[in-house]
């Protein structure tokens, strides 16, 4: 079938509401926000294709209502003299018991203010991972001062999900064409990829759709790697290069906030050699302990976490063959077997061409709107029936408790992406454990290389029995 057959009938599977064309989101002033937002604006005009003007319009509110970081004391300045100012935010809401009170962060615009409860009882999820909206302010001033509140806000996500849809949806479209969907669907042009390189692009958001799973990717730049994490799901948070401390990542003890880890799907290490850990050596115990565990603990904070982490990085290249120590990618404190170990499963970004001319790599044909997509992997972490299934079906040789776990939890993530009703065939099957397999096989290749009387080489490799 080809695109334009394909996009037909996945608009008519699914309709206009959670389908979109995924080039109108190059637009400009849309381009600026992330795109789940950028396509939630757009859906909601209604229509399959929006005109120029409609999109100037959307343009005319992110320009007025999206400030960058640099503009911060304009916008407070305008609040505070004007009363109240509109802007487009992602807010997380913080309960402090001993006051008895609720404070509200907004992301872009570095901004700590109050919220009304009538927001909180109808938007509970500003409590939990918080959510991206249009925020509108105002200033408030008493005997003691001025403060700003959060009193109006309009969430940027669907009002309801349909499992049940998606899932008889999915029943409609071979192997080959989901796969072509998804990866339209997260920006990328299918027409332009081989077999081969869509697997391993779709592989990228295993993390998203499975709970407890730490990644790598390396690979040349302009790969589409950090692309992929920023335009894919609001439940993810990226930290690119900069210092990382235990308080961001684990849990503020001075503030009784919890971390990213705690809150998140996925926690993303973008461009890792340039990461600094403060508190260096707590730190890597921390996210040892974490990552073989999902068991946060720091100070008297001790909990468990479903976040997935992923840690990416840029590599040198000679045609698709990479070097062959990735070691010195890694920041020194990294550069450790205990925690090589801990990673499940190694994506071979080398493998993914650079992203050339916009009309040829990225995606104009249709795809799921990304929040909605966002939504649907959110939804699968809670289905747990792909890993049982895999261990009651798979047997596995040459392995550690280690690979074992990795390879079942990577294999679990990617039939979540191309069966995700869980009618999966021996072929499907084998997809996914071809992949798992062979990015575990990498970690195992990698602790050989760096300790050779620690860890043997070996080849890793399994039988479908049921």
């Amino acid at each position: 079938m080809g695109m334009d057959e394909l996009n037909d009938k996945l608009k008519y599977v699914f309709g206009d509401v959670v389908v979109v064309r995924k080039d109108i989101v190059l637009y400009q002033e849309v381009a600026r926000l992330p795109r789940f937002i950028s396509e939630y604006l757009i859906s909601s005009l209604g229509k399959e294709k929006p005109s120029r003007e409609d999109l100037e319009m959307i343009g005319r509110t992110i320009s007025e209502c999206y400030p960058e970081p640099k503009d911060r004391d304009k916008v407070l300045h305008d609040l505070m003299k004007a009363g109240e100012y509109n802007v487009i935010d992602e807010v997380k809401v913080y309960t402090d018991i001993s006051s008895g009170t609720h404070r509200a962060f907004l992301w872009n615009l570095g901004l700590e203010c109050a919220i009304t409860d009538e927001l909180l009882e109808k938007y509970e999820n500003l409590l939990r991972q918080g959510l991206w909206g249009l925020v509108r302010l105002q200033y408030v001033s008493d005997a003691e001062g001025g403060y700003a509140t959060v009193v109006g806000f309009i969430p940027f996500q669907i009002a309801k999900l349909d499992m049940d849809a998606f899932m008889e949806g999915r029943r409609k479209f071979t192997t080959e064409e989901w796969v072509n969907v998804l990866i339209s669907t997260i920006g990328f042009n299918p027409e332009a990829l081989p077999w081969r390189k869509k697997l391993v692009i779709l592989s990228r958001l295993i993390p998203l759709v499975e709970s407890n799973v730490n990644m790598m990717e390396l690979g040349p730049i302009n790969t589409g790697k950090t692309y992929t994490y920023l335009n894919t799901s609001h439940y993810t948070r990226i930290f690119s290069g900069g210092r990382v401390s235990p308080a961001v990542l684990i849990w503020n003890l001075a503030r009784n906030i919890p971390g990213e880890i705690t809150t998140k799907d996925c926690v993303v290490f973008d461009e890792i050699s340039k990461i600094e850990f403060s508190s260096a050596d707590e730190m890597m115990g921390k996210l040892k302990l974490y990552m073989e565990s999902g068991y946060v603990e720091r100070g008297d904070r001790r909990g468990i976490s479903q976040c997935s982490l992923m840690f990416m990085g840029n590599v040198d290249v000679k045609g698709e063959i990479p070097i062959e120590d990735f070691t010195y990618v890694l920041p020194e404190v990294m550069r450790d077997p205990a925690f090589i170990d801990r990673i499940h499963g190694f994506v071979p970004g080398w493998e993914i061409p650079k992203i050339g001319r916009l009309d040829i790599y990225l995606s104009k044909n249709y795809g799921f709107v990304t929040d909605y997509f966002a939504e649907i992997l959110h939804e699968l972490r809670k289905r747990t029936g792909f890993y049982y299934h895999i261990s009651e079906r798979v047997e596995l040789s040459n392995v550690t408790g280690r690979d074992e776990r990795a390879i079942k939890r990577l294999a679990s993530g990617f039939l979540k992406l191309i069966s995700p009703n869980e009618e999966f065939t021996e072929t499907e099957l084998k997809i996914a454990l071809d992949l798992a397999v062979e990015y575990r096989q990498r970690v195992a290749d990698w602790l050989h290389f760096m300790r050779p009387g620690e860890y043997e080489r070996k080849k890793i490799g399994y039988k479908i029995t049921g």
